[in-house]
């Protein structure tokens, strides 16, 4: 661990994943010598309870990054193209879940278990994975690492929490609705999600693809730096509260069998294999709600890829915590214990020893 310990700022600290944040730093019992809750104007003032202190929300502005090592950006993407340089700016280490920054050449695209070591090389912005790809990334990695990638098809079943709070109180209301006999009322979707299924999730692309559906193609490709991976997903917004599921089928470069894939899912840090059709027990988002870890499961070979290339699983995680607010905070732990921070390289300069 560093020599000093470090500030943190959470920017969007009221909403769902920034509540979620705290709750991760709090229960890692991650070293801070000071908790900076900051969230727009509207939410400044509040006063919410971290671990048995009472906290008042600060608004996010310039000055209220003064003297912060790491701030962790929940709040959408205008707001950390607008905030995260000022931030940047005055000493901060900002590692932003918003899509704002992913894909910008110049910011590392970070799952803790895949590539820590692109951390190195940021200039004060580390980009956050959106939650479909951070749970498919660990995985996909370890066919990388052991037979090759070929080609990738995900279809992703994705939970209302990945919208909001305001997504949630949506399905809430219209399963009450339901019950009760009456319309079931759309604001948040364009049709009600309750008992639904919708395949749409974010904009539509000129490609006909959605916006989400093109980030699990191109963030998969720049974390597992495979620029040319031949990756399709679909992704479709379930009547879920937490935790995305996805069924991967993978063409792989050299043959595998399905006890080799799940020993190969199984030695990656964070992934647990869940796999036994006899008993029923495969992985289920219920059950993945308010854990940390990726959890794989239904893992055969597809006969309708040649020569025993082809495999097929499933995948679901907590897109709250492991797909969001978890892996925000493993970075920022990494970026501290190696000395990678903007703090702490200035402090090595100031020394001679660190680098410019």
């Amino acid at each position: 661990m560093s020599d000093r310990t470090p500030i943190v700022a959470v920017v969007g600290a009221t909403g769902v994943v920034g509540r979620t944040m705290i709750q991760v730093l709090i229960e890692r019992a991650v070293p801070m010598a000071e908790l900076r809750l900051l969230a727009s104007a509207r939410s400044a003032g509040r006063e919410i309870s971290v671990d048995g202190r009472t906290h008042s929300i600060r608004e996010a502005t310039a000055d209220a990054f003064d003297g912060v090592d790491i701030a962790l950006f929940s709040a959408g993407g205008d707001t950390s193209r607008q905030l995260a340089p000022i931030a940047v700016s005055r000493g901060a280490t900002v590692i932003d879940n918003s899509s704002a920054w992913r894909m910008d050449p110049g910011v590392p695209l970070v799952v803790s278990q895949v590539n820590p070591e692109d951390l190195e090389w940021h200039e004060g912005i580390v980009a956050n994975p959106n939650c479909s790809t951070m749970q498919m990334a660990p995985v996909l990695m370890a066919l990388r690492d052991s037979v090759g990638l070929e080609r990738v098809i995900v279809d992703t079943y994705q939970s209302v929490s990945g919208t909001g709070g305001a997504a949630i109180a949506e399905l809430e209301g219209q399963i009450r609705a339901h019950v009760a006999g009456e319309p079931k009322v759309a604001a948040v979707y364009p049709h009600p999600i309750a008992f639904n299924a919708l395949p749409e999730i974010d904009v539509f692309l000129d490609n006909g693809y959605t916006k989400e559906e093109w980030k699990v193609v191109t963030e998969n490709r720049k974390i597992l730096h495979l620029p040319d991976l031949r990756i399709s997903c679909t992704a479709v917004r379930i009547p879920v509260f937490v935790s995305h599921s996805e069924a991967i089928h993978v063409e792989t470069r050299d043959p595998i069998d399905p006890e080799a894939a799940r020993r190969s899912f199984g030695a990656v840090p964070g992934v647990t294999v869940v796999d036994d059709p006899a008993t029923h027990s495969y992985p289920l988002a219920a059950e993945a709600a308010g854990s940390d870890e990726i959890f794989v499961g239904r893992v055969r070979q597809d006969p309708s890829v040649p020569d025993g290339r082809g495999i097929a699983f499933w995948v679901v995680s907590d897109n709250l915590r492991k797909g969001a607010a978890t892996n925000a905070v493993e970075l920022a732990v990494e970026l501290v214990e190696r000395g990678w921070t903007r703090a702490a390289a200035r402090r090595g300069v100031a020394a001679g020893r660190g680098r410019a």
